[in-house]
């Protein structure tokens, strides 16, 4: 039964036709590029689990569409960096000579979620080469999407976001918050509103890894929310069901210029 809960009896299931209906009422269209963060849990009861979200979100773009979903491993980052929990100082080392590189075959990204893990398994399916900050990509755009990512400023205007901002992109958010939009990062390098910082993370292959620092800014999603509940007072963003969960669909472009000036109205003096 995937992510349901086992001990409450299942009084709605959800097939892939219906959530793909629920998806074009939402304002999902074929052709669409569509950078999606999810939630299996809750959604409810869905038949075929992560499977059948994957096939319902590539009903609803169609053939000429194209989902991304970010690939994030924050396992795979510098242990100095980590507050939630921290690293004791003397596992510093011996975290960065045995963390192993990121790899979409082999990787967990166990912070992703389900719809993502199912994703990342699926024929066609492609991902960008970025130790901890990757996307993955199917459809029409997806070579162009996730083909160059730098290793320092992952997710500037150099980055897949850059290219999704150049796109007639959209974000769906299903069932998660707006702090889970990494859209929004490209607001922040714009914004340059963030602190520099020096970042580092296992790169190369299993068989020959290699420890590289690396230059990023400081990224911090605590601000999304209220940018997120200021583009629906403004009325930017459509909201509706899939499933048992809220769906908020919204203009990629949109969202980054909006997220950009409200960071600059409220730290640049």
């Amino acid at each position: 039964m995937g992510a349901y809960n086992r001990q409450r009896t299942i009084t709605c299931a959800w097939s892939r036709d219906e959530l793909a209906a629920q998806l074009a009422q939402l304002g999902v269209r074929e052709g669409m590029v569509l950078e999606v963060h999810s939630s299996l849990k809750s959604l409810g009861f869905v038949i075929g689990g992560a499977r059948t979200v994957v096939d319902a979100l590539m009903a609803a773009v169609g053939a000429d569409g194209t989902l991304v979903m970010p690939l994030q491993d924050s396992d795979n980052t510098d242990p100095a960096s980590w507050c939630i929990p921290p690293a004791d100082r003397a596992l510093w080392d011996k975290i960065r000579s045995n963390m192993p590189p990121c790899e979409q075959d082999a990787s967990d990204f166990p912070y992703m979620g389900a719809v993502v893990g199912s994703f990342i398994r699926r024929r066609g399916t492609i991902a960008s080469k970025h130790p901890n900050c990757a996307f993955a990509a199917y459809g029409k755009y997806a070579r162009l999407i996730v083909d160059k990512q730098p290793l320092p400023f992952a997710l500037s205007d150099q980055s897949p976001l850059g290219v999704m901002y150049q796109l007639p992109s959209y974000i769906l958010l299903l069932g998660v918050g707006y702090e889970r939009c990494t859209g929004m990062h490209l607001a922040e390098y714009r914004s340059n509103v963030q602190p520099v910082m020096i970042q580092g993370a296992a790169t190369g292959t299993a068989a020959h890894p290699q420890w590289q620092k690396y230059l990023d800014i400081d990224m911090n999603s605590d601000e999304f929310a209220a940018i997120g509940q200021a583009m629906e007072a403004k009325k930017m963003v459509a909201v509706g069901r899939i499933g048992a969960a809220h769906g908020r669909l919204f203009k990629f472009t949109e969202a980054v210029d909006f997220a950009t000036a409200y960071l600059q109205d409220r730290y640049v003096l």
